[in-house]
């Protein structure tokens, strides 16, 4: 196992920054209950059942008790999906009556609409219909707010809109997702009004995301509190806990267990609920105080940050985005930088290419303290610093490879974060064949690399092999504002002469022959 593991990292020279989940204490626990299932599954029916019983129930105690869920009960499951792929399969029972006789068929009468935010996670409703059986045409998306509020959250007035005319095209309006925590910018939709929208209407109401975390801290703002009072939320304590290998959970209200059995959120077989096993290892090693304190970690790492400027910001969300003001790579150099920061870059629909800091979803994994944010401000300045001084030299830069023209070509490449790029054209015979020609100017432009990569300088001179879209170019890296994009200009023309020259004797003499 371990060869499989290590095998295609040996395969490569360079290896990629890998941000290796720490695995403390808490997540030994979270293993040793996939190997006491394992075990456990072998007893006798009777005591196995008694014993499942008692490990279901005692984690959905804990878990409704720590995130303020009352009178719920508990899905478990591996895909953290599934809990509302299920969770749709018991709404359907519930409100289609011949449903469980007559299949599909007792949907044309009125087809079902599920209606998700455009900031809800990619796919997520393509999935619901895929596992239900459902046309697309059953998945309606709300647009967020476009004036008023955050851009990501779900338009409810609009919603309300949409939901009335489905019901007037004869169509039952059965279930809404709702964000605690979009995928993208962490920020949550009014879920208050939203659960009187549903209630109005009959809809059945679920949450998830990120911020649903922080309903095990003592102090929560009233917008997340509000998801106490959906219909069902999935949960993912893996993730904000750091322990690996733990199912996701959806926690639910519903008074009829023989739908709920028909869904697939529970389930008559013992063996199935030996899911919930280590997680009660993991609650009862934790304890409630050491949950909350994991939680409050994270969301006291997101503070330190607040003297950064940050895109789409939201009162108390422990999701923090940032980003330059000019298309570049600051996400990926930053991760790989402070690592143990859990950074990662993010597409957001009107606000582009971020960089995202989410520590409840990396900070318990990746072991993040106060230090590695503190370094991470230190190399977000830094780079700052670099990309803007990159930025303004840029068309100085141009100017002066323009200068050594014909010798220098300024090749043009928005998506190159340095500072350029550019081609050495040497003087080649009239009426060379154009392979060999290319040969020549792919053959100069290598040595030439070389040589610049010899220097003693903080510019980095390399082939920028993602960003290629031209032959035998030299990308020149981010430099700072001291550098003299006049001499840098210089020296590359002269060494491509230098080079030109030296190749040039055995050439002539190649010909001579």
């Amino acid at each position: 196992v371990h060869n499989l593991i290590h095998e295609e990292e040996e395969e490569e020279d360079e290896k990629p920054v890998h941000r290796m989940q720490n695995v403390g204490e808490q997540g030994h626990m979270a293993l040793l209950g996939h190997s006491l299932a394992a075990y456990i599954s072998v007893l006798n029916r009777d005591r196995l059942r008694k014993l499942t019983t008692r490990i279901q129930s005692d984690t959905t105690l804990w878990l409704c008790r720590i995130f303020r869920y009352e009178n719920g009960s508990a899905c478990f499951h591996e895909d953290d999906r599934d809990g509302l792929v299920k969770v749709c399969r018991l709404v359907i029972n519930a409100r289609y009556e011949e449903y469980a006789t007559e299949g599909y068929t007792a949907l044309s009468s009125q087809q079902p609409v599920i209606y998700q935010s455009t900031s809800c996670r990619p796919g997520l409703g393509q999935h619901l219909c895929s596992q239900l059986g459902l046309p697309l045409s059953s998945l309606c998306t709300v647009p967020c707010n476009t004036i008023f509020g955050s851009q990501h959250q779900m338009d409810v007035a609009l919603l309300d809109k949409l939901i009335k005319e489905d019901i007037e095209a004869g169509k039952l309006p059965l279930l809404l997702i709702a964000n605690a925590g979009t995928p993208g910018a962490g920020h949550t939709d009014k879920l208050g009004r939203l659960k009187d929208l549903c209630d109005q209407h009959h809809l059945w109401l679920h949450v998830e995301g990120v911020n649903l975390a922080t309903l095990a801290l003592g102090q929560v703002t009233s917008a997340i509190t509000a998801a106490t009072r959906s219909d069902s939320m999935t949960l993912t304590p893996g993730q904000w806990l750091g322990l690996p290998a733990v199912t996701a959970v959806t926690l639910y209200r519903h008074e009829d267990p023989a739908l709920s059995l028909a869904a697939g959120l529970t389930s008559s077989q013992p063996v199935e609920k030996l899911r919930a096993l280590p997680l009660w290892l993991s609650l009862q090693y934790l304890g409630h105080n050491g949950i909350v304190q994991k939680i409050r970690h994270a969301t006291d790492l997101v503070s330190t940050t607040l003297p950064l400027t940050h895109v789409e910001d939201e009162e108390n969300s422990p999701v923090v985005l940032f980003k330059f003001v000019q298309e570049m790579s600051l996400g990926e150099q930053l991760a790989q930088l402070v690592s143990t920061s859990g950074v990662d870059v993010v597409e957001l629909e009107d606000e582009g290419t971020c960089v995202r800091f989410s520590p409840l979803l990396t900070a318990a994994a990746l072991g993040t303290q106060l230090k590695d944010v503190e370094d991470l401000e230190e190399k977000i300045m830094e780079l700052v610093h670099t990309m803007s001084s990159t930025i303004s030299l840029r068309q100085d830069f141009r100017e002066e490879t323009h200068r050594h023209s014909p010798s220098l070509t300024y090749v043009e490449n928005l998506s190159w974060p340095g500072l350029g790029a550019v081609r050495y054209e040497p003087q080649l015979a009239e009426g060379m064949d154009e392979s060999r020609r290319k040969q020549e100017v792919e053959k100069i432009n290598n040595n030439l690399l070389k040589k610049l990569q010899e220097f003693d300088t903080d510019v980095v001179f390399s082939t920028g092999s993602e960003f290629v879209t031209e032959d035998s170019c030299i990308f020149v890296g981010m430099v700072t504002e001291d550098v003299d994009v006049s001499e840098l200009a210089d020296t590359i023309a002269s060494l491509g002469r230098e080079i030109e020259e030296s190749g040039k004797v055995p050439l002539n003499s190649y010909n001579i022959v």
